[in-house]
């Protein structure tokens, strides 16, 4: 007799109910997550379909799996194969869906100089290098800096009759009003000039099939910020602090707001965290550490993550190479691509909870 005969299909499907989602905490079968089961011979292989491609816990799910068929009589191998299908947030009431836009991320801060940009830019890169449809604004109307940090020409698009349009690099398809000035050229407006330029940027541009549009917010409680949490579907804010206590205290003041907006907030990361010394291995912690994470809890909100002061971060951004993308193996190249995957999971477990 084969080994197929002895392989009871309503086993193996039972012994996968028993594996669990990690961040939803609930059956994979029942979450759906379970794609192409087919027994051959000795044999079992499967889909498991993410909630995010950018899931922290694919490892443990995997292991789990393999775990769980290994009690079944009749199998000798498993085959896994991966997927993902993230899931589009629901608007709010009076809130305009952003058409192909499944999930809106905001980083904002409420100080300048906290690496802001640093954060979104290069989560927006780590989330696309593990294989999601990623678009990136540049909402700091008055100060965009996400152009130099892609390497893309200020001004690039100032001779276009067709408006803007993102420009794909690294994976991450980004917008910026930069593409329109030339280097240098200031933006002196005011503010329900700027809340407007923000509007257009979310539903003017043509964005496409997008698991996650990053909007680089500028810094304070800004009309830009307003407008776009009024009037977008915003499904959470990742705040940046650096550890001095009067970047923790506007970052809290950033926590504050957002709350009273309605927005989620996903958590606090710390910029400028310590730094390790490359010729002798040594920590400094130049600015403090470990504000952030005790404002975090404080405010009874989720710490995302430290990021370190490695010249790689600066340098990447000067070149136009996010550090995610230059030097994947750096200390903080990890460190952003651990905050993207938890944002992620995130992402997930609130839309579980109906979010």
């Amino acid at each position: 007799m084969s080994s197929a005969a002895t392989i009871d299909r309503d086993a193996v499907v039972a012994a996968l109910e028993s594996v669990n989602d990690p961040e939803l905490h609930a059956s994979i079968v029942r979450l759906g997550m379970v794609k192409d089961l087919a027994i051959e011979g000795g044999r079992v292989s499967l889909t498991v379909e993410l909630t995010t491609p950018a899931c922290p816990l694919r490892e443990t799910i995997e292991q789990d799996v393999r775990s769980a068929l290994a009690s079944v009589p009749g199998v000798e191998d498993v085959v896994i194969s991966w997927g993902a299908q993230v899931r589009a947030s629901n608007p709010r009431e009076g809130q305009k869906p952003i058409p192909g836009v499944r999930n809106i991320i905001a980083v904002a801060s409420n100080k300048g100089g906290v690496g802001k940009s640093t954060v979104a830019s290069n989560i927006a890169v780590a989330l696309a290098k593990a294989g999601a449809s990623v678009g990136l604004i540049d909402a700091d109307i008055t100060g965009p800096n996400l152009p130099t940090m892609f390497g893309l020409p200020a001004g690039l698009q100032a001779g276009s009759n067709e408006g803007l349009k993102p420009v794909e690099r690294y994976g991450v398809r980004v917008v910026s009003i930069g593409f329109l000035l030339p280097r240098g050229t200031p933006v002196v407006w005011r503010g329900p000039m700027i809340g407007s330029a923000v509007r257009q940027l979310l539903h003017d541009v043509p964005w496409g099939d997008t698991d996650y549009l990053i909007i680089d917010l500028p810094p304070g409680t800004s009309d830009a910020s307003m407008s776009m949490a009024q009037d977008a579907p915003i499904t959470g804010v990742i705040i940046v602090s650096s550890p001095q206590a009067v970047s923790v205290e506007d970052a809290m003041k950033a926590v504050a707001m957002f709350e009273k907006l309605g927005v989620p907030v996903f958590g606090m990361v710390e910029n400028l965290s310590y730094f390790v010394a490359p010729d002798t291995g040594k920590r400094y912690d130049i600015f403090g550490h470990g504000g952030a994470r005790e404002a975090a809890e404080e405010l009874g909100i989720d710490f995302l993550g430290e990021i370190p002061i490695e010249p790689g971060v600066r340098d990447g951004a000067d070149r136009g190479v996010p550090v995610v993308y230059g030097a994947p193996e750096s200390e903080s190249a990890r460190a952003f691509d651990r905050i993207a995957r938890n944002v992620a999971a995130r992402i997930s477990v609130l839309q579980r909870m109906g979010g």
